[in-house]
């Protein structure tokens, strides 16, 4: 039933505007257009809406919050700070400030109450589809016939910037597909971006747009906070049916010369302005994060109601541990950042045999686990035949049974990636997710922000390098094992044959952080893990493969090698020991690894004093350098590749034995020496 807003409502969502104003100004940087204009719409989320506990931001069975909209993160502390959250005021007056707890977008973990990284636009949204399946595969998992533990929503604040990127439109129409009724986004639709009126670039219709998607969509006034209360506790009512509702705002409300103009998106109202601005308020002027006692126990009535609806929870979730100990064990192991034993035990190492290609050695690992570790879930880009991800035998994840363990994300690279994101972020769900290694391309931004939020997904990349063969030059990879090892916090894991292969799976799982594993398309001989420090050298980066035979010869070199190239530069050390030079191999399966261990470790691995080094990588040779020294060398490829069998383009590339050995011997050449 509508009614009138309060007095005390208007004066809440009076002072939400203004503290983000008064930030704003303080900070002489920032966004006070949106959190003008949006602010009934997140107090109605706040106040009356949302299931949350702000003595608890971790509480399990939340309602999650998105600003996709990141940029206007001076609308979210301060309703952060209302509603009781650990953020006093004077975090709101250090708003972009070196050191405080209000950064210029949203960062997961650095904020309490925040629940996900934003700004880059589209992010949001797409990663909020993966928090709301993330929702649904919880439910199936834990929820028994009388015994409900899990059915929160995911609510998102959206904007015309999100909904134009292209990911909003592949994650919307998977969301759809799967119809995640308990994702609801508002979308601040103002009509303006910073160029100016969105009617420069955007203006499809994003009712019909949405509504071809699946979704039930709405529309309201964005000032009427009853109306928008009703629009959002309809959406909760469909069920099988995520829901838009666009919300006509104004950017800049209240400020008499900039209110609806693309100078209130970005910067400052100017002191003048927001001297207007307040006296269109009627409060004072001169007064800035003013808060009075009144809005503050409106906002802790909400507080209160959080506590007690998840007092009321906790009585549930004891039964369910005196009820399932085991697996509420396992549930609180995740939680708490752990990696349950048996997802680590019970996979056999390979025994020698045929040659086969790393991506078929991940799909025997993951179809020893398929099913016996009820959270471990994901799938690939329609590629799962081709990546190893499709597991016979498990069930899929679809629109009519969440219990399942592959998703199915259809040709949609970034969506995959953003919403493994939002997966993850339920710190139970663990998501890997499967696509040829040059299409790492497509999901850069997303696995950037699982890097800043340092969250537990696993990238499956294949068909890893030249020797993906005849599809030629646009399907071979070159430079995108650079730039996936320039990504801060990200383990990227290429390894050499099918137990490098089991060893990096357990390092994926148990390392709980990102991990790019990075699989050969073609089939590679199998070393023998009974004879070399294959699994134990693994976890360390790199390690000593095979040594060399004769440690008083003057001429040695180290040989160091990642995947399938590892084995051409074993051919290569027996060329080179035929004519006098001792090599070693080193197999280097992560560099980042390697950077982590001590450095007694290191330079055992890498002795200072042997300064003649090859790399080989069937790749970009950039950041190889630090590694190869001064004395050393590269063989790289510093340009794309050709169409034909893969054996002939690594011979043609110069990646067989003794292409390598040439390019060894040649270091001693260049300055006639022998040390």
């Amino acid at each position: 039933m509508s009614r009138t807003t309060t007095i005390v409502e208007a004066e809440a969502i009076t002072t939400v505007r203004l503290l983000a104003v008064d930030m704003v100004e303080k900070a002489n940087s920032g966004h006070p257009g949106l959190p003008l204009g949006a602010a009934p719409m997140a107090c109605a989320l706040f106040t009356k809406i949302m299931r949350h506990n702000p003595a608890n931001p971790s509480w399990l069975n939340r309602d999650r919050f998105v600003l996709s909209a990141g940029h206007g993160s001076a609308l979210l502390y301060p309703l952060l700070h209302l509603c009781g959250y650990d953020l006093g005021l004077d975090e709101l007056k250090a708003f972009r400030q070196l050191g405080s707890r209000t950064p210029g977008h949203p960062e997961y973990g650095h904020t309490p109450g925040v629940e996900i990284t934003t700004g880059p636009l589209g992010q949001g949204i797409a990663a909020a589809v993966g928090m709301a399946l993330a929702e649904r595969l919880l439910a199936a998992r834990l929820n028994t016939g009388d015994l409900t533990l899990i059915d929160y929503h995911t609510y998102v604040i959206c904007s015309d910037g999100d909904l134009m990127e292209g990911l909003s439109s592949e994650a919307s129409s998977l969301a759809g597909h799967l119809k995640l009724g308990k994702l609801i986004c508002l979308y601040d639709d103002n009509g303006i971006s910073i160029e100016g009126s969105t009617k420069l670039t955007f203006t499809e219709n994003v009712r019909l747009r949405y509504e071809a998607y699946g979704w039930h969509v709405d529309e309201v006034d964005g000032n009427d906070q009853n109306a928008i209360e009703k629009c959002v506790r309809n959406a909760k009512a469909q069920g099988d049916r995520p829901s838009m509702i666009l919300v006509h705002t104004t950017i800049g409300y209240g400020s008499p010369n900039k209110a609806g103009k693309s100078s209130a998106h970005g910067e400052p109202l100017g002191a003048s302005e927001t001297r207007l601005l307040k006296q269109r308020f009627g409060v004072p002027e001169d007064q800035s994060f003013v808060v009075s006692e009144a809005v503050r126990e409106h906002f802790r009535q909400a507080a209160t109601r959080g506590a007690a609806l998840e007092a009321d929870w906790q009585a549930k979730w004891s039964r369910f541990k005196a009820e399932r100990p085991e697996f509420a064990g396992t549930v609180e192991t995740l939680l708490n950042g752990g990696m349950p034993q048996e997802w680590l035990s019970g996979v056999e190492p390979f025994e020698p045999g045929e040659p086969l290609a790393t991506r078929q050695a991940s799909k025997t690992f993951l179809g020893a686990l398929a099913g016996k570790v009820a959270f471990l879930i994901g799938g690939s880009a329609d590629l799962g035949p081709s990546t190893g991800t499709g597991i016979a035998g498990a069930i899929d994840v679809t629109e009519d049974g969440f219990e399942g363990f592959n998703i199915h994300f259809g040709i949609r690279e970034h969506a995959m990636a953003a919403m493994m994101n939002g997966i993850a972020l339920s710190k139970i769900m663990v998501p890997y997710g499967g696509t040829f290694l040059v299409f790492a391309d497509y999901m850069k931004p997303a696995i950037r922000m699982a890097c800043l939020m340092q969250l537990h997904v696993v990238y499956i990349f294949t068909h890893d390098s030249i020797g993906v063969g005849e599809d030629g030059p646009t399907h071979q990879p070159i430079e995108q094992l650079a730039m996936l090892r320039a990504i801060p916090g990200l383990d990227v894991i290429r390894p050499a044959d099918a137990n490098e292969t089991l060893a990096a799976w357990k390092l994926a799982l148990s390392r709980r952080k990102p991990v790019a594993l990075v699989l050969s398309r073609q089939s590679l001989p199998r070393l023998d893990a009974a004879h070399m420090p294959v699994l134990e050298g693994t976890p360390k980066g790199a390690y000593i493969l095979s040594d060399w035979d004769d440690n008083e010869n003057e001429k040695r070199v180290i040989l160091i090698a990642t995947g399938s190239e590892v084995h051409p530069a074993l051919s290569a050390k027996e060329l080179l020991e035929n004519e006098g030079i001792a090599a070693r191999i080193v197999s280097m399966p992560c560099r980042e690894l390697f950077r982590e261990m001590p450095d007694s470790y290191r330079e055992e691995v890498l002795p200072s004093s042997v300064r003649k080094r090859v790399v080989i990588e069937a790749a970009s040779p950039f950041g190889w350098d630090g590694v190869a020294g001064p004395e050393g060398c590269v063989t790289g490829l510093d340009r794309f590749g050709v169409s034909a069998p893969g054996a002939a383009v690594f011979e043609l590339f110069g990646f067989t034995g003794s292409s390598i050995a040439e390019v060894a011997k040649g270091l001693f050449q260049a300055k006639g020496d022998t040390a």
